[in-house]
């Protein structure tokens, strides 16, 4: 994609990737679902899920897989409204964008 992804945005993604789960999900799977929309290497994302578990907008776990601790993430109530947040202010932003795009704009 030509244009950067702000950290805004990314927490925004990470956070909507998350909360479709409602008992949580670990690492490798968050890339590679946020993958499916936007480049990004698992060293970008631990830095977001730090930040977003630091905001308390995260609450991580650990639990056994295959003999090993994986550690999960699960969206905590105050990242469902930093998420529904995010929503709005996506809308708003996507419509001007579009509405550039298309002409339907004008400055008064």
């Amino acid at each position: 994609m030509v244009f950067n992804t702000g950290a805004a945005l990314l927490d925004a993604i990470v956070l909507a990737v998350v909360s479709r789960d409602p008992e949580g999900t670990y690492g490798y799977k968050i890339t590679q679902e946020v993958r499916l929309v936007i480049e990004l290497s698992e060293s970008t994302l631990y830095p977001v899920l730090r930040r977003l578990q630091k905001d308390e907008c995260l609450e991580v776990y650990d639990q056994a897989c295959a003999g090993r601790n994986r550690r999960y993430y699960k969206v905590t109530e105050k990242g469902r409204v930093q998420l529904n947040l995010y929503e709005s202010e996506w809308r708003k932003y996507s419509q001007k964008i579009t509405g550039m795009f298309e002409g339907g704009i004008r400055h008064e």
